[in-house]
């Protein structure tokens, strides 16, 4: 089902929430990527009929969706908060949501059954869902939101509090359902946990549409800005001299007491395929690399000015 978006406002008094939104999401995997506060749950909650625009027009399959309790048959929503009724074991939890759909008790129990075991939460569904872990709250979240078979889904953090077994199985099922056909929202902070879904996105900061289409493409745009990149390894001084001698390195800081260095690069590219053989002809033994600046925070920083 296409979703179409035409002119979408939000505002709260003086406070807008979603500012002039135009875009069509087609079936098929599409990710909302921002940093906190840039209105992607706003987004999400007016797309999922929860909250009244302000002004525009929003349809799901050629339906509006305000205020149409039809169409949410056809919709899936796993929020990023948690609000359960903590007393509810995870199999009452995900029954009681299918017979408020109007599912006969059979049915319910029969699409909460292939929900359950499609999240792996078959081991935990008759415990309470007060001692589930955040993990575990994930995945129940999930098999709520598609025990209905919705055409249409909307996932906000879904990957939250999961372990990387769980990202991971759970990353296949949203390219799964993406592949047959149903449209899928993704909303998340983390852009490489998008990357892995999708190339197809959507960049939101402060309720406004930065830029929209191929993550590829975007990502070489933030990749020409310049990345730091920090570096816990053996012979620090060995690496900090050798990585000053290539002109794309501007600076390099290091801790000698914490065994690390922090480089400015200006070729990320260069810099990621170069770094190994430096390491290796050089004996320096590298035991973690991270970057500071690889984060939503940052490359939305880096845009907006």
């Amino acid at each position: 089902m296409k979703i179409e978006v035409q002119n979408l406002s939000k505002w709260y008094g003086q406070v807008i929430g979603v500012n002039n939104l135009k875009f069509t999401i087609e079936p098929g995997v599409t990710g909302f990527l921002g940093p906190n506060g840039a209105g992607k749950t706003t987004l999400l909650r007016i797309l999922t009929g929860q909250l009244k625009p302000s002004k525009g027009e929003l349809t799901i399959g050629g339906e509006v969706v305000w205020n149409n309790h039809e169409i949410f048959r056809a919709i899936g929503y796993c929020p990023e908060l948690d609000t359960f009724w903590n007393y509810l074991t995870g199999w009452e939890f995900v029954f009681s949501l299918m017979r408020m759909h109007g599912f006969s008790r059979s049915e319910a129990s029969e699409r909460s059954r292939k929900a359950i075991q499609t999240m792996d939460m078959e081991e935990a569904q008759n415990k309470r869902i007060g001692g589930y872990s955040k993990g575990m709250r994930q995945r129940i979240k999930m098999a709520q939101a598609i025990a209905h078979d919705p055409e249409v889904l909307f996932l906000d953090e879904p990957l939250n509090g999961m372990d990387p077994l769980g990202r991971r199985s759970t990353i296949k099922l949203i390219k799964r359902w993406g592949r047959e056909g149903k449209t899928v929202v993704v909303s998340s902070h983390i852009l490489h946990e998008v990357e892995e879904m999708t190339d197809t996105i959507l960049l939101i900061n402060h309720g406004r549409l930065l830029a929209e289409g191929n993550i590829y493409e975007i990502r070489r745009l933030i990749d020409t800005h310049p990345l730091q990149v920090t570096i816990r390894c053996d012979n620090v001084n060995v690496l900090t001299a050798k990585l000053l001698e290539y002109e794309d390195v501007k600076s390099v800081q290091f801790d000698r007491e914490r065994n690390q260095l922090t480089v400015e690069t200006n070729r990320p590219d260069d810099f990621h395929l170069r770094l190994p053989k430096v390491a290796l002809e050089n004996g320096v033994k590298i035991h973690s690399l991270w970057s500071p600046d690889e984060n939503l925070e940052a490359v939305f920083d880096y845009l907006v000015r």
